[in-house]
């Protein structure tokens, strides 16, 4: 009489020397690390994008602003209101996607000599609703004097030569996560942009004719 084996031993043998779950069982373990990295990365590729945007609006803002001249032949160019709120207007409008206006602000500040030749921050004008201030002082700074060393870095400042003038833009923009936002720490991006006027200007002032526009004041 042969006698019979339990069952439930060739089912547990069985199970021991069958291997064709083990790669599922290792995925399930490795998946969620992998959830992570990936979405790790695309965070990083999509911050790195954003500071080459941010970037790229400030470079263009400060070279549309140095490019502007109104006028005639028979008058020396002007620059208007209008015409640094169309600047604006292109800011936004490259800056699509990013939400700018409530989370960013561009500071657009001309730089000139004062007639002690020192440097002057003569006007400024801002856009976007972030509560961010020059680095290197409101409209008006260095008025008078030779103080004043210009704007940038310390000790490599951009300084206007005699007769001409500086478009210097300085961009400040509120990153936001897009996927890690809750653990994150709030990423700020900064850069500034600085472009010469690219032909001579009246630099008495920014004047506003008929139909006047709303300055872009930094207040």
């Amino acid at each position: 009489m042969i006698a019979r084996r339990n069952p439930v031993r060739l089912a547990m043998a069985r199970l021991w020397r069958n291997r064709r779950a083990a790669v599922a069982v290792e995925m399930a373990f490795a998946i969620p690390g992998l959830v992570v990295l990936g979405f790790g990365g695309i965070e990083i590729a999509n911050l790195t994008l954003t500071h080459t945007r941010i970037s790229q609006i400030g470079l263009s803002a400060a070279d549309n602003a140095s490019r502007i001249a109104f006028g005639s032949s028979l008058s020396q160019p002007s620059i208007r209101e209008i015409d640094i709120n169309e600047v604006f207007t292109g800011v936004e409008a490259q800056a699509a996607g990013l939400d700018f206006k409530p989370n960013g602000r561009i500071i657009l500040s001309s730089l000139e000599r004062n007639p002690d030749d020192g440097q002057w921050i003569h006007w400024q004008r801002c856009y976007g609703d972030m509560k961010v201030n020059s680095a290197y002082g409101p409209e008006g700074t260095g008025i008078t004097g030779t103080d004043f060393p210009g704007m940038g870095p310390e000790g490599s400042e951009v300084k206007a030569p005699a007769g001409t003038a500086v478009m210097f833009v300085e961009i400040t923009y509120q990153y936001k996560s897009l996927v890690y936002g809750k653990w994150l720490k709030p990423q700020t991006i900064r850069s500034t942009a600085a472009f010469n006027i690219r032909e001579g200007r009246d630099l008495q002032q920014v004047y506003n004719p008929a139909p006047a526009a709303t300055p872009s004041t930094c207040t």
